[in-house]
């Protein structure tokens, strides 16, 4: 069941997204070579307890962290551990938060240092199909316009591999609502878009082959071929001109290009 959101709730869950922004940017702040994944989720968690929101993520199916940590070949859904970031890897930083009783849920990958060019290009290209699938969320269009504008800017024009198994998300009361929103598909395909409808856009694209697997610890999600992958993702609301883009990556952008040991200028 799809749930669509009056104006009211839409703003709740804006203060929720912007939580999330907020928290991304305070991370953009710490990242340098030599912290460990776990002492990244550890700063999550007191920022949020700051400000008087809950982790989604903690508990959430028995996932045992504040925030899902993804390293180089891991998808998403990467454990915070004893890894320490180096010179040169990427790591995307996922966070949810509950708050005012609507959930807010999106992700940035960060480069340390400088990676090689082809990585710093699929960076570049995937948060590009982010705002490409933001443009057509769109009152009256449908969910296969978003999946076919990422599907396109990604695979058919750059040739990297986009994954199936995950995709974007309904957000709001509950962190995962209908519709699905994949990251590949046809035009004109899937559930007509409606204003009110809050969805997480979260395009998942591998250097290499779609093709991923699932660690041992039942979470973590890799590239079969071990090569990099790029998750970027927005809360985004349909409306009936322009999609109303509910968390903001500006502070994070700003905070990324203030820190030296990030590489921000792509």
């Amino acid at each position: 069941m799809i749930h669509y959101k009056n104006n009211e709730e839409i703003e709740l869950m804006r203060e929720s997204a912007l939580l999330v922004s907020k928290t991304l940017s305070e991370v953009a702040k710490i990242l340098k070579p030599g912290i460990t994944t776990l002492s990244i989720d550890q700063f999550i968690e007191g920022f949020l307890q700051d400000n008087k929101a809950v982790p989604s993520f903690l508990n959430y199916h028995g996932y045992p962290y504040n925030s899902c940590i993804s390293v180089n070949d891991v998808v998403v859904h990467g454990f915070p551990g004893a890894y320490e970031l180096k010179e040169g890897d990427i790591v995307s930083v996922d966070v949810g938060v509950y708050k005012n009783g609507f959930h807010g849920d999106h992700a940035y990958t960060f480069m340390i240092g400088k990676p090689a060019d082809e990585v710093i290009q699929l960076v570049r290209v995937t948060k590009e199909s982010l705002y490409k699938g933001i443009e057509k969320a769109i009152a009256g269009n449908r969910v296969g316009d978003i999946s076919f504008a990422i599907q396109e800017h990604t695979e058919k024009k750059h040739g990297y591999g986009v994954v199936r198994e995950l995709v974007g998300h309904g957000l709001g009361r509950s962190m995962h609502e209908d519709p699905q929103v994949p990251n590949y598909g046809k035009r004109g395909a899937g559930p007509v878009l409606k204003e009110g409808l809050v969805v997480a856009i979260e395009p998942m694209i591998n250097l290499g082959k779609k093709d991923v697997f699932t660690d041992a610890d039942g979470w973590t999600v890799r590239t079969k071929d071990g090569k990099p992958s790029v998750h970027f993702e927005h809360d985004v609301c349909i409306r009936k001109e322009k999609a109303d883009i509910l968390s903001n990556y500006t502070p994070i952008e700003v905070a990324e290009k203030a820190n030296i040991n990030l590489f921000s200028d792509y």
